[in-house]
């Protein structure tokens, strides 16, 4: 499980980064004066809008924990298997042993749908939050004399 987090924390960090924007010197600065204002520009945009992309790329998404999908999948399949049960003539215990399982199964497949789409929206705030922090660097490496894209 711990090498299964570290790859994940790897692939976090290194996509916040692929998304810096690439900086070509537009009046000759030289390699040294770029690392410089390249080191500025990362404190200036840190400080103006209060995002770490070290922290932000390290952050993980927070797990939600059991959601009782599938208890509660179990309880509406046996409440509607021995409704049938019973009204068909049948076994109203069997038909609701046979709900039970398949709401098992549905609560199952929302349950996994649900942390999904967690997953997804916690992805799409990080980006965001990843894309105002660049537009910032972004800023201060133009108004230092840099081409930006």
């Amino acid at each position: 499980m711990k090498r299964f987090a570290a790859v994940i924390l790897t692939s976090a960090s290194a996509l916040a980064f692929a998304q810096k924007p690439a900086t070509y010197p537009a009046h000759g600065q030289s390699q040294q004066q770029q690392m410089s204002d390249d080191g500025a520009c990362y404190a200036w945009a840190k400080q103006n809008t209060g995002i770490d992309p070290a922290v932000v790329a390290q952050a993980p998404a927070a797990p939600s924990g059991p959601t009782g999908a599938r208890v509660r999948g179990a309880a509406r399949g046996a409440a509607a298997g021995a409704i049938v049960g019973d009204v068909s003539g049948n076994d109203a215990g069997h038909g609701a042993a046979v709900g039970a399982a398949a709401g098992v199964l549905a609560g199952g497949a929302r349950s996994r749908q649900q942390h999904a789409a967690e997953a997804q929206s916690a992805q799409a705030s990080q980006q965001s939050t990843m894309n105002t922090y660049w537009r910032a660097y972004g800023a201060c490496m133009q108004g230092k004399g840099y081409s930006v894209q």
